[in-house]
């Protein structure tokens, strides 16, 4: 947790470091934080988008339709077959109660709250040695934007342009500033300089 009237800005995960975590984590039978990385990472969406999330939605499906609760907006999100696979694989494990079941419910019966992901999200960065600055729930939405943007280098403006929809932002400036990329544009600058 950040101190009281400080900010934090989440961090994105390298997108090789983020499978990895995946893929530890369901081979140290934690089902529902593997699901968690890989719908974040996977789909963009954010924390409390994905703990609205019901079984019934994302299995057995290549496609589904969430209204966001921040912007009121309706976003359709494709499945890839690799994530549908492990979605499949994480209901065999997990086995909630029903179809209707929310994806994340902790021990006690209730839907995470986004402190308690938060605070499992240190404690992984930690278990796993995890190179990452500042690890929260909003680190998994900006390891999907940065890997987006890293896949489609050879075209980056309309990358962002394709992100600045996804994230619904008003500009690509400000896509530009959430990936962290205009930050890094201005310390190259230092780079550049030389004796």
């Amino acid at each position: 947790m950040s101190l009281k009237y400080s900010s934090t800005t989440a961090d994105y995960l390298v997108w090789s470091d983020a499978m990895n975590l995946i893929r530890k984590l369901t081979k140290d039978d934690n089902y529902k934080i593997s699901l968690l990385i890989a719908l974040g990472c996977f789909t963009g969406l954010r924390i409390s988008d994905i703990l609205a999330l019901r079984w019934k939605q994302i299995i057995d499906t290549d496609e589904f339709t969430v209204t966001e609760k921040k912007t009121g907006k309706q976003r359709t999100i494709r499945l890839n077959p690799q994530l549908q696979e492990h979605i499949r694989e994480c209901y065999e494990h997990i086995n909630p109660v029903g179809i209707n079941a929310p994806i994340l419910v902790s021990q006690k019966g209730a839907v995470f709250s986004i402190q308690r992901i938060n605070i499992i999200l240190k404690e992984i960065k930690k278990k796993y040695k995890l190179k990452i600055k500042n690890f929260s729930c909003h680190s998994l939405r900006k390891t999907f934007g940065r890997q987006v943007y890293n896949m489609n280098s050879e075209n980056s403006e309309l990358a962002l342009v394709k992100l600045m929809e996804l994230f619904n932002h008003s500009s690509v400036a400000i896509t530009k500033r959430y990936l962290g990329l205009r930050q890094e544009e201005i310390l190259q600058t230092y780079e550049s300089l030389s004796f």
